[in-house]
């Protein structure tokens, strides 16, 4: 039997420079469980058809558990010559079990062989980081005991512009992270057909039950093409896709709290054991852990990239070009749920600021739109309401005093209907309470929401 599994028609043997570029073993063995679950499954249903008997179906699913075992034991030697995962696996069972072993591969290719155990490993990856993004709204969910009352100055292109409660900043990043785990749920859907059995592009002519494959591995469906099967990494596509949307979420995240943790925010206080220090300036506490949860955005941003470029033009159906995918996948998924594991510590032992934050709260006119729309309750027109209260803070900036400081005779010749009200809604604990929409930094509001998420993240 010739090392290769294509070796029959040929008459000279692969230059090894040749393996040594087209191997895909170095990074595809983190499959090998994937592989091993997937040919079972088809083990057995070729005996259901009458591929196999049962003494046969015995021996393989025997002989590939304990390859399984060997692997996972760190003691099976996995060859370059063989090219990858796949081929390493059945040609040890062929050795140990002989020509039996041979069997295993009728019915199907590499092709639907490696998309299978691909998207078995993508399916595990989704689950496993929704759990992570999950402990991840938790941290944040768990925040809103801890700083309940607190406000916070909200900020548009940066600059100091409404107040809003810590606890409606927290939960925008619950929601956030759900719309992450909603992706992933939808993206789950369609990585969960089965495409085994589609063979290498038009199917096959053994009488094969893919239905049955599907079941025990426990797809939702079929992928119903082979010409499609063959060529489609779009589940693969679509998760790098999925990736980049939660690294991008971190990173807004942790740029905030970057800039939070400056002497000239100072707004939080970050864990010690999140941070690092300098070689050569003793006093440096520095917000690596965030920086790198920033930075490697661009490394999953990049492989999603690649992902699109590397299957941009190609043609129905197989092509080599799809051996590239999985180094970009792996490299994303592995990057992301790092920087989950960090996250969830990190936002649950942060501390804020409360002095600090409250100590310059008032400055920056964050209950100028308020003050706003009292105008408008009052029945002057919004346009007309907001330069009149423009008016009224460029006057204020300039006596170096906030809205509220202003004496009432100061708002009654602005407008008739500016009186001694507007204290009422002038300040930011006065602000916070005056808004009313569904979904804004309201208290009572914001008491409802943590309501409602505390009830969707109960175990």
């Amino acid at each position: 039997m010739s090392d290769k599994p294509w070796g029959g028609v040929f008459e000279s043997a692969t230059d090894e420079r040749v393996e040594e570029f087209t191997e895909s073993v170095s990074f595809d063995r983190r499959l090998y469980e994937h592989d091993i679950r997937g040919s079972i499954a088809h083990a057995r249903m070729l005996a259901e058809v009458g591929v196999l008997t049962a003494d046969e179906r015995k021996q393989i699913v025997s002989g590939l558990t304990a390859i399984g075992d060997a692997i996972a034991a760190g003691k099976f030697p996995f060859k370059r010559e063989l090219e990858d995962v796949h081929m390493n696996i059945e040609r040890a069972l062929v050795e140990r079990i002989g020509d039996i072993g041979r069997k295993l591969h009728t019915g199907r290719s590499r092709n639907d062989q490696v998309s299978t155990d691909f998207r078995l490993w993508v399916r595990d990856e989704i689950d496993a980081i929704d759990r992570r993004l999950k402990g991840l709204q938790h941290a944040f969910l768990t925040r809103t005991e801890k700083d309940s009352g607190v406000i916070l100055p909200g900020y548009t292109h940066l600059q100091r512009a409404q107040p809003v409660l810590a606890n409606h900043y927290w939960l925008a990043y619950c929601e956030k992270f759900d719309r992450d785990r909603q992706r992933l749920a939808d993206c789950r859907k369609r990585v969960n057909q089965l495409p085994l059995g589609t063979a290498a592009m038009a199917g096959t002519t053994v009488p094969i039950n893919r239905e049955l494959v599907a079941k025990e591995l426990a797809f939702e469906g079929l992928v119903a093409n082979s010409l499609d099967s063959s060529s489609d990494r779009d589940f693969a596509i679509e998760f790098a896709f999925c990736l980049s949307m939660i690294a991008t979420h971190l990173s807004g995240w942790a740029e905030e709290w970057i800039l939070w943790a400056t002497t000239e925010f100072n707004f939080i206080k970050l864990p010690q054991q999140f941070c690092t220090g300098s070689s050569i300036m003793p006093q440096k506490i520095n917000p690596d852990v965030l920086e790198l949860i920033r930075g490697k955005t661009a490394r999953v941003d990049g492989n999603l990239t690649s992902l699109l470029v590397l299957v941009k033009s190609l043609p129905l159906a197989y092509n080599r070009d799809l051996q590239e995918d999985k180094e970009r996948v792996f490299d994303s998924a592995d990057t992301v749920r790092a920087c989950l594991e960090l996250a969830a510590p990190l936002v649950a032992d942060a501390e804020l600021k409360r002095e600090s934050i409250e100590a310059r709260l008032e400055d920056g006119y964050l209950d100028a739109t308020t003050l706003m729309e009292h105008l408008i309750h009052k029945g002057v027109p919004q346009r007309t309401a907001h330069e009149l209260i423009g008016k009224l803070v460029g006057a204020a900036m300039k006596r170096g005093e906030r809205l509220s400081d202003l004496p009432v005779d100061f708002f009654t010749s602005a407008h008739e209907s500016l009186d001694e009200s507007v204290y009422d809604v002038l300040g930011v604990e006065n602000a916070v309470k005056a808004f009313c929409s569904t979904g804004s930094t309201n208290p009572a509001k914001v008491e409802e929401q943590i309501a409602v998420w505390k009830d969707r993240l109960r175990d």
